[in-house]
């Protein structure tokens, strides 16, 4: 956000300059609230933890692209965009500023908070010198039989130039003394990534009761082995940064896999972004760093140890229960049940009857969109299935069906986005064997990234063609379907059945097509869509008629769209905004948006679904689909949202941001000055319980209700 708000108004608009929330500083604000929650001492200790490493894995990735692209813009000279009008370098200052204050409360909440609540509960991250003998010499003989032989001290003087370092891994920069000469010399010794990053102190311990040390800690203390003859004078922790994000000018590319492949190789050798050290490191040291590296003062994390707690992901698999969150068991849709166990499941026929509404993780993946495609590979009635993989799982189902439909001559096209950030080499590895099954392979249109959740399934029946179709929110990612909270509609209609085969030939062919009845897709029609409708709401409103707009995702930023919003609550649209991450909106300003409330709402599952929804007059209009609000989503991407008809199904929409605007559920509440207020208890100091929890209760007790019919 902007630290000093601007009076003036832009002429244009006639909405003040200072309408929108900077974008990476809103982003920060969200991996703050995920700290949040690693604070909060009701949260199972674990989870606490768990909630450390994805602060800490989250800021990596932004440091990473975010970070990194601003700053290569900077220093090559490019146009750097940015809508709050301050000057780029001042943007990255407060960048650096706010996320550096971001990591001291981090560490400080570990070691402050987190690791003592651990050791109370039994997990006990421990030092060397709170070890005895009998630990040391378990430890001793684990590090020589496991750690020792890997190891790789890289010497740096005039005749071993100092070494590649490699983006986020642990490195320990060691001085040692030769006593023959008195020089003091420098090497590097990378933490191997292969072996845990915490180390068993003791395999005999009970699970109730279990030390770790940290893998570091464990090599730093038998340095002495690696430098026979030397003296070894002091060694520290660093950790570097660098920029990881993969630009490819497709247009000037033959081929996009060679192309990718090169520059995923480049990506490895990026420029460092972030230094991260310990703050024991000596001068000497840190000017050695600095200099290497080629960075500033800015670009240097000054830490308490222990660097990198993305790490404490492996203590989340102790197998303590009672220190993680109760267990959600996802149900089976009931459109998608069977009577007995030994009924086999038909999901045409269950499509057929009424379209479907799936809400994942608390209605299960398996049973609904894995169930899905499995049956379509093996019947004999379908002759073709069409799909879009943007991100799947290594040992994915859904590409094992597709597989097993080409096999079986059915048609199969399968739409893969190489380009998927930190997925790509995975996409080109599924790429290639699903080529080799025979499967149709493309990817895509040049310069656009294919981000919708799509598949086609086509079957003859009695004589005709029938239109099986599933458009989602989230990905076809069975592991990720467990953690993510998304939409999927399920539908036999030949209304969307003509539009997802147009669009399918927009993705596979030459073919141009703006002309869809129940979709709205990006980057043709999609934005203008939108726009329409959000004036149409001021329209009604302007006219006494019912209005209202609810929009849930996980970004807003594109300017035109938060103007209109902006224009719509001036107009008295009530309007309610449920953003997980970056919001650039503002909410509740006096005469700017006094009738927009903006929520958050973070825990167990990651708010992922993609929502539009317009009161319009009272003949409500609700979308679902891969979108956010976004200039790459609205401009640079395939997008799809699909319009939900069945009247139940806009209920459950309607029911669903009645619990997260509700002033009685725990969530994250935009303030007028663009900060963030967290409400956990009522007036009464008693704890308000969590969306989450809700939304799973609603679907259990509702499949308690039919079976009970």
């Amino acid at each position: 956000m902007n630290d000093e708000p601007r009076d003036h108004t832009d002429v244009l608009s006639g909405l003040p300059a200072d309408r929108y929330i900077d974008r990476e500083l809103s982003w920060l604000d969200f991996n703050q609230r995920v700290l949040e929650l690693a604070e909060d001492a009701s949260t199972p200790v674990l989870e606490r933890a768990n909630f450390l490493a994805i602060f800490a894995a989250n800021l990596d990735e932004f440091f990473m692209v975010r970070v990194a692209g601003l700053r290569r813009r900077i220093v090559t000279g490019l146009a750097v965009p940015t809508n709050v009008g301050r000057a780029p370098t001042d943007v990255l200052a407060n960048i650096n500023r706010r996320a550096y204050e971001l990591q001291l409360r981090h560490a400080e909440c570990f070691r402050g908070q987190v690791q003592p609540a651990l050791a109370e509960a039994g997990i006990k991250i421990v030092d060397w010198e709170q070890l005895d003998d009998a630990d040391r010499e378990i430890l001793t003989d684990y590090y020589e039989q496991r750690i020792y032989p890997v190891l790789m001290p890289l010497a740096v003087d005039p005749a071993h130039p100092f070494p590649y370092i490699s983006g986020r891994a642990l490195n320990l920069s060691i001085r040692v003394r030769n006593p023959n000469t008195d020089k003091i010399e420098f090497a590097r010794l990378k933490v191997p990534q292969m072996i845990p990053r915490y180390v068993r102190v003791d395999g005999r311990e009970s699970v109730d009761d279990v030390r770790f040390i940290p893998l570091e800690e464990l090599i730093a203390n038998q340095l002495d082995g690696l430098f026979p003859g030397m003296e070894v004078i002091d060694h520290h922790v660093f950790r570097v940064t660098r920029n990881e994000d993969v630009e490819i000018e497709e247009d000037e590319t033959e081929n996009l896999i060679q192309a990718l492949e090169k520059e995923l190789l480049r990506r490895r050798f990026g420029p460092p972004i972030r230094l991260e050290i310990s703050d024991d490191m000596d001068e000497a040291t840190l000017d050695l760093l600095v200099r290497e590296f080629d960075i500033d003062e800015q670009q240097v994390y000054t830490l308490p140890a222990p660097l990198d707690l993305s790490g404490l992901f492996a203590l989340t698999r102790v197998a303590r229960p009672d220190l993680k969150f109760k267990p959600h068991i996802p149900v089976t849709h009931p459109q998608f049940r069977v009577n007995t166990p030994s009924d086999k499941l038909d999901t045409f026929s269950a499509i057929a009857r009424r379209e479907v509404l799936v809400h994942h993780p608390y209605e299960s993946f398996a049973t609904s969109v894995q169930a899905f495609v499995e049956q379509a590979a093996t019947d004999p009635d379908v002759l073709a299935i069409k799909q879009t993989l943007y991100r799947t799982s290594g040992d994915s189902p859904i590409v094992a069906s597709l597989i097993k439909a080409a096999e079986a001559g059915k048609q199969v096209l399968a739409l893969v986005e190489v380009k998927a950030r930190f997925d790509e080499e995975a996409n080109i590895t599924w790429a290639r064997k699903l080529e080799q099954a025979g499967v149709h392979v493309v990817y895509g249109l040049v310069g656009l990234k294919t981000h919708c959740k799509l598949v086609h399934v086509i079957r003859e029946e009695g004589g005709r063609l029938a239109h099986y179709c599933h458009i989602g929110t989230g990905n076809y990612n069975p592991k990720t379907s467990r953690i993510y909270e998304d939409f999927g509609l399920f539908t036999s209609s030949p209304e969307v059945g003509r539009d997802v085969t147009k669009l399918f030939n927009v993705l596979s062919g030459y073919a141009i097509e703006t002309d869809y009845d129940r979709l709205l897709v990006a980057p043709l029609q999609l934005r203008s869509g939108l726009l329409e409708r959000i004036e149409r709401e001021a329209e009604h409103a302007r006219a006494g008629r019912p209005s209202g707009i609810r929009l849930k995702g996980n970004s807003m930023v594109d300017e035109a769209i938060i103007d209109a919003l902006y224009r719509a609550s001036q107009a008295g649209v009530p309007i309610d905004v449920w953003m997980r991450g970056i919001c650039s909106i503002r909410a509740e300003v006096p005469g700017l948006s006094d009738t927009i409330r903006v929520r958050s709402v973070l825990g167990r599952y990651l708010e992922h679904s993609r929502i539009y929804s317009f009161e319009n007059g009272g003949e409500r209009e609700v979308f679902i689909g891969s979108a956010d609000l976004m200039h790459r989503n609205l401009d640079r991407r395939i997008e799809v949202l699909v319009r939900l008809d069945e009247r139940d199904h806009l209920e459950r929409i309607s029911r669903f941001f009645d619990y997260a605007f509700s002033d009685d559920v725990s969530s994250w509440r935009m303030l007028p000055d663009g900060s963030w207020h967290r409400t956990v208890t009522n007036e009464a100091g008693e704890p308000l319980p969590d969306l989450q929890d809700l939304v799973m209760q609603d679907r259990t007790e509702a499949r308690r209700a039919r079976r009970a019919r």
